[in-house]
């Protein structure tokens, strides 16, 4: 390999790229240091259509060596198979038989497998063995959207919300309330917000979509602001709220879908906006939109998202808030899908929200860019918290992990998911009350060249503060991103009160393949410095590798100084191929261990479609 640059005397800093190597590895080349294969296989859990007996194919198996476990040929299937050597399963309509299974491509090591052998993580989850109750739905979606006829009258905006609150507050616990299609046909459901049980899990079948109302007075909390860009932002409820709930979930091969494309029925908006548009406010007049979240979570353990689609929310669409045991596996969030949009995002002029002017009349198509505050799944001052297996593309966070209260942040993995459209993974903004442990390993990033796209990120404000402390990033493979890397303690302007402090952070493995349109993309390290408080960044860089060359940010945040400022890194020992400058004036010191011999992590089964009819690229 290249010998390595060493630090340059000036303090500009001077990106180089050592293409032959990177290009002689990139391929199905060997990596070093370990055993075990790159990010690999296609699709996971998400896509089990039913269990059942017998001996998966043969997967496609990745030809190199990563940097953790065994590498050995996996055994996944395609369609409905699985492997015979699964445990008992569960069908959808009960309990299945031998076997787990899935979709995808079989692969090594600790990579996406097709029967998600991953030792480090607890069982999958399960289907319920019980219901409690059936319900068949009465209405009929076709191309993910319902008759605007069927909600046109205010008298029926919500037409399933008493049947399916009744059968859930009268299931018990340990049991599931199940929607399915109809023996005619009918595969929707139109429901205001509705309450989890403690121990009920909500099981919404394949081929069933639950559609949110578009009338924001079935949100309203009683301010009257649902549907409206005023007040503090918070007079929606949710579709559906979980409080305090032990053993809960919701689960299934089905959709639920917020609508926030479609015209609003009710309210100072309804007929001239769609949830987006009223999004959109908070740019165009800087005042609170006031959009109903997914699913909302207050507390509780052990809550489980299994399976499920959760797509075209109004405002975020999963928030678990201070709770003990989250998991979401085999998970789908998407926003805005083929319904309200055009293939590849291709909108005509002047038919998305606009930024500058509020709406006079509605959107008719969106992107990712125009579904603002979108956020995927947003884990809050909760604990214990596992994303497995999952896919997410939106028009912000795709993933936040925040604490913003008296609980911090704690023991969080995220392992074997794929990242499209939106603002990556993100920590932050919110970390008042502190973030620690948070395990980030065998994740892909497609950014699709979108001027929001974000990688990994850590972000803050002085207004906020607190401590981001043992964070790991390890094997990354991520292309078209236009900023593949951002640490920020000057996100927003903050009022000089609480000093951000991100230390212990460590990206290991990761390989950025570049972007048509940006490059290597544009990287951001700041440390925390301010009235004569200084927090440095503390970060590793172990084998991170770009296949064109990055640009490091020189522009100065919300006060903040000239980055690359207030950072000790740490260079190795595996290769990094851009270099950063020590410099006494901006405190950036840079410890190098690299030694030669280890090649890029191999990305070559590492991005995969949107496994979605839905999705628009």
């Amino acid at each position: 390999m290249t010998p390595f640059l060493k630090k340059q005397s000036f303090i500009t800093i001077f990106v180089c790229l050592i293409f032959s190597a990177c290009v002689s590895a990139c391929g199905g080349g060997a990596s070093d240091a370990g055993t075990g294969s790159g990010i690999s296989g296609t699709n996971s859990t998400g896509n089990i259509v039913s269990n059942s007996t017998g001996t998966g194919s043969t997967g496609t198996v990745s030809t190199g060596t990563g940097s953790t476990g065994t590498g050995s040929t996996g055994t996944g299937s395609t369609g409905t198979g699985s492997t015979g050597t699964g445990s008992t399963g569960t069908g959808s309509t009960g309990t299945g038989s031998t076997g787990t299974g899935s979709t995808g491509t079989g692969s090594t090591g600790t990579g996406i497998t097709s029967t998600n052998v991953d030792a480090t993580l607890p069982a999958e989850p399960q289907l319920p063995g019980t219901v409690c109750a059936t319900l068949t739905a009465n209405l009929q979606q076709t191309a993910g959207l319902l008759p605007a006829s069927i909600d046109a009258s205010l008298a029926n905006s919500n037409p399933d919300t008493a049947r399916i609150q009744t059968a859930i507050s009268n299931c018990p616990a340990g049991q599931a309330v199940k929607l399915t299609t109809s023996s005619s046909g009918q595969n929707a459901f139109l429901s205001g917000p509705i309450t989890l049980s403690s121990g009920v899990t909500l099981w919404i079948d394949q081929g069933v979509t639950l559609f949110a109302s578009r009338s924001p007075a079935d949100f309203d909390t009683g301010a009257g602001n649902c549907g409206t860009a005023a007040g503090d932002g918070k007079s929606c409820n949710a579709l559906i709220t979980a409080s305090k709930t032990q053993n809960s979930g919701v689960v299934g091969d089905g959709i639920i879908d917020g609508r926030g494309g479609s015209v609003l029925t009710s309210g100072a908006n309804a007929g001239i906006m769609t949830w987006w548009d009223v999004a959109m406010l908070n740019k165009s007049t800087g005042k609170n939109q006031n959009n109903p979240r997914l699913i909302q979570l207050f507390g509780g353990s052990n809550f489980t998202l299994y399976r499920i689609t959760v797509q075209n929310a109004p405002a975020f669409h999963v928030v678990p808030n201070t709770v003990s045991g989250f998991t979401a596996w085999g998970v789908k969030i998407l926003t805005p899908t083929l319904a309200y949009s055009k293939p590849g995002y291709a909108c005509p002029a002047g038919s998305s929200p606009d930024p500058t002017t509020p709406a006079t009349s509605p959107s008719t198509c969106f992107t990712p860019e125009t579904t603002k505050n979108t956020d995927g799944l947003d884990p809050g001052q909760s604990n214990n918290v596992l994303i497995a297996y999952s896919y997410f593309s939106g028009g912000d966070d795709n993933i936040a992990i925040k604490a913003s209260g008296s609980a911090a942040a704690l023991s969080h993995r995220i392992v074997h998911s794929h990242f499209y459209y939106g603002h990556g993974m993100s920590i932050g903004s919110e970390t008042n009350s502190g973030v620690d442990g948070i395990a980030m390993r065998d994740l892909s990033f497609d950014g699709q060249d979108s001027p929001n796209g974000v990688g990994i990120r850590i972000k803050s404000d002085d207004g906020r503060g607190g401590e981001v402390k043992n964070i790991s990033y390890q094997q990354i493979c991520m292309r078209n991103v236009k900023e593949p890397m951002i640490f920020d303690p000057y996100y927003s302007p903050g009022n000089h009160t609480s000093a951000p402090n991100f230390h212990d952070i460590t990206v290991s493995g990761f390989h950025y393949l570049g972007s048509a349109k940006y490059g290597g993309g544009t990287l951001t390290f700041n440390g925390y410095a301010l009235n004569g408080t200084v927090n440095p960044l503390k970060i590793t860089l172990d084998n991170v590798i770009f296949d064109s060359a990055p640009k490091i940010s020189n522009t100065p945040h919300n006060g903040g100084p000239t980055p690359p400022s207030n950072t000790q890194f740490t260079m190795g020992p595996g290769p990094v191929n851009f270099t950063v400058a020590s410099s006494a004036a901006n405190n950036v010191t840079v410890t190098e261990l690299q030694k030669n011999g280890q090649l890029p992590l191999d990305c070559s089964q590492a991005f995969v479609s949107f496994p979605s009819s839905a999705s628009p690229f």
